[in-house]
C-alpha cells in the first residue's frame, strides 16, 4: 500500500492542479491506474481495508463453540469463567488441532465485541452514594481484612471515609452517621447496591423488601432511596470508583493501628485535605462546590442518631448471652431468662423488662467471652468456694487493699472470714471499685474491718462537705451593717409579765 504521505500529497497537487496528466504522473511515480485513482480520491492513505475476514480453515468450525461457552459463562460466577487457556483445553478435547494463540485471539475478539457499552450519567446536587470496601491493615500486631464505608457526593466530589472491623448493620448506620456530620447535612437521595444489610429480599427489577436497621435509618434522616438492579453496580460507578481511590491513596502503605478511633481520625483528615482538590472538568475546588451542593440537602436532625442492632437472645445455665459470636456475662439472677441485646459501635448492653440490667465493651472478634466479675458476686455468696476457682474471677484485678482485707478476715475468721469478705465484694453492685477500694483502706486503718463498717465509710466518702455561705465576690452584701440587739425591751416585757401574774386571783 503507498503510504508515503509527502509523495501523496505532492501527486495529487500536481496532477489535480493541471501541472501533470495521469498518464505522465503514472510514469513519472512508476504508479498502477487503481492506486493514482485512489490517491487523487483521498487526501490522505486510507490504510489498508480488508474486503472479507480470513478465513480460518483450522479454528473455523470450533468458532460456534467457543460462543456456546462465553455465553453460558454470563450466568457463572465471575471467579468461574473459562479463561482462553481452559476453552483451548476444552476444545483439543473435540478434536482442535490448532494453537492456543489463534483461540486466544478469537475469544479476544468476540469479547471486545460483546463488551457492554454505558451510558455517562447526569449527577444532581444533593444525591449521595455509599458502599463498603475492604481492607487489609496491621491491627494491634496482627495483619487482618476490615471493612471500610465510602459516601460519595457524585455532582461536588466529596468523599467520605471510615474503617470499620467488619460490615454490619451497626457499622453501615454509624457510617451514615459520621457521613452526614462531615457533611453537615443529609443528601435527599443515596444509591446502594443490593446488600443484605439494606435489603432482606429482592423482588421484581427494583422492589426491595427493606430491614428494619435501614428504615431505622430512613426514617431517622429523611432521604430517598435508590437500589441497583442486581449485577449492575455500575449504576454507582461513582462509588466504586472512590472505593478503590480511598484503598489506594489512604491505605497504602498498609495501615498500622491499635485503635479504629484514632485511625479514622486519621481518614477524617485526608477527606478534608481531599476537599481542596479541583478535578478536570470541575469549575470550583471540592470544597467550594459542597458548599453549593448543601444549598440542596436536607438539614441534620436535631436529635443524635445512635447506630444499634437490637437481637433477641437467651442467657443460659452459665449466665452468659451470646451476641455476634461472643458470649457476654449478666447478673446470675437473669439466668435462663430472655434477654434483648442492644450492640452499638462500642458498647452492648442488655436489656430485660426495659432495665438494663448489663453493659460490656464491644468486642469485635470472634468466640470470646468477656465477663464482669460484679454479675457473679450474688451466686458466690451462696458458693463462697468458687472465689479462687470461679471463671469470672481469673483475671480480676482488685486493688491491694482487697488481699490484705481478705487474708485479715480469714486468719481471724476462717471460713466466715471467707463470706464476710464476699459480702464487701457485693457492696461493689451499688458502687464504684475506687469508691469501695478507698472504704476499705480507711477500713484497714482504724482496724474495723465488719461490712456494716466499711458500708458507712463509704457512705460517708460519698457525703459532700458543709458548704459555708462566703461574702467573696458579693460586694453589696459586704458594707451591710447589722446593728446590736436592745435587751432593755425584752426586760421591760419580762416585767410587765411578771405584773400580770401578780394580779392574777
Amino acid at each position: 500500500m503507498y503510504t508515503n504521505m509527502e509523495q501523496w500529497s505532492e501527486i495529487r497537487r500536481r496532477v489535480l492542479t493541471g501541472e501533470l496528466t495521469k498518464r505522465a504522473a503514472r510514469k513519472i511515480y512508476n504508479l498502477h491506474w487503481d492506486t493514482l485513482t485512489k490517491i487523487l480520491e483521498n487526501e490522505e492513505p486510507p490504510g489498508y481495508r480488508k474486503q472479507k475476514e480470513r478465513e480460518k480453515p483450522v479454528l473455523g468450525p470450533f468458532i460456534p463453540l467457543i460462543h456456546e461457552i462465553l455465553e453460558a459463562d454470563k450466568k457463572a460466577p465471575k471467579k468461574q469463567r473459562h479463561t482462553a487457556k481452559r476453552i483451548f483445553e476444552r476444545l483439543r478435547e473435540k478434536g482442535y488441532g490448532g494453537g492456543l494463540t489463534v483461540v486466544g485471539e478469537e475469544v479476544r475478539r468476540i469479547r471486545k465485541r460483546s463488551a457492554e457499552v454505558f451510558m455517562p450519567l447526569s449527577h444532581r446536587p444533593g444525591e449521595a452514594q455509599a458502599d463498603f470496601g475492604a481492607a487489609t491493615v496491621i491491627y494491634r500486631g496482627r495483619e487482618r481484612k476490615i471493612a471500610f464505608f465510602v459516601m460519595t457526593l457524585p455532582y461536588s466530589d466529596a468523599l467520605f471515609c471510615q474503617a470499620f472491623p467488619r460490615e454490619c448493620t451497626e457499622t453501615f448506620q454509624e457510617g451514615h452517621r459520621r457521613a452526614f456530620e462531615f457533611f453537615d447535612a443529609v443528601p435527599k437521595r443515596i444509591s446502594y447496591d443490593n446488600s443484605r444489610i439494606a435489603v432482606s429480599k429482592v423482588l421484581e427489577k427494583r422492589d426491595r423488601v427493606l430491614t428494619a436497621g435501614f428504615l431505622q435509618l430512613k426514617s431517622h434522616y429523611l432521604y430517598e432511596h435508590h437500589f441497583c438492579l442486581v449485577c449492575r453496580p455500575n449504576e454507582k460507578g461513582h462509588t466504586e470508583t472512590l472505593v478503590g481511590f480511598a484503598r489506594r491513596n489512604f491505605m497504602v502503605p498498609v495501615p498500622e493501628f491499635d485503635d479504629f478511633e484514632v485511625f479514622n481520625e486519621q481518614l477524617v483528615a485526608a477527606c478534608r485535605e481531599d476537599l481542596e482538590r479541583k478535578l478536570r472538568g470541575k469549575r470550583d475546588v471540592k470544597s467550594e462546590l459542597l458548599e453549593e451542593e448543601r444549598l440542596a440537602m436536607l438539614p441534620l436532625p436535631h436529635n443524635p442518631f445512635e447506630a444499634r442492632r437490637t437481637e433477641p437472645c437467651q442467657a443460659n445455665s452459665l449466665s452468659l448471652v451470646r451476641f455476634d459470636c461472643n458470649d457476654y456475662s449478666v447478673p446470675t439472677q437473669y439466668a435462663h431468662q430472655a434477654v434483648m441485646a442492644i450492640g452499638g459501635i462500642e458498647k452492648v448492653r442488655f436489656v430485660v423488662r426495659d432495665d438494663v440490667v448489663a453493659e460490656h465493651s464491644r468486642d469485635w472478634d470472634k468466640e470470646n467471652v468477656p465477663y464482669d466479675p460484679v454479675h457473679y458476686l450474688a451466686l458466690l455468696e451462696r458458693k463462697p468456694g468458687a472465689l479462687d476457682f470461679g471463671k469470672p474471677f481469673d483475671d480480676w484485678d482488685l486493688p491491694k487493699g482487697f488481699g490484705v482485707l481478705r487474708r485479715r478476715l480469714e486468719g481471724e475468721l476462717g471460713q466466715t472470714g471467707r463470706r464476710e469478705f464476699i459480702k464487701v465484694l457485693r457492696l461493689l453492685e451499688s458502687c464504684e471499685l475506687n469508691e469501695l477500694a478507698r472504704a476499705v483502706d480507711r477500713a484497714l486503718q482504724i482496724g474495723a474491718l465488719t461490712v456494716e463498717v466499711i458500708r458507712l465509710l463509704l457512705q460517708d466518702g460519698r457525703e459532700e462537705p458543709a458548704k459555708y455561705f462566703r461574702l467573696d465576690g458579693r460586694p453589696h452584701l459586704q458594707g451591710h451593717e447589722i446593728p446590736p440587739p436592745k435587751l432593755a425591751i425584752y426586760d421591760s416585757l419580762r416585767e410587765e409579765k411578771n405584773s400580770l401574774n401578780l394580779e392574777t386571783p
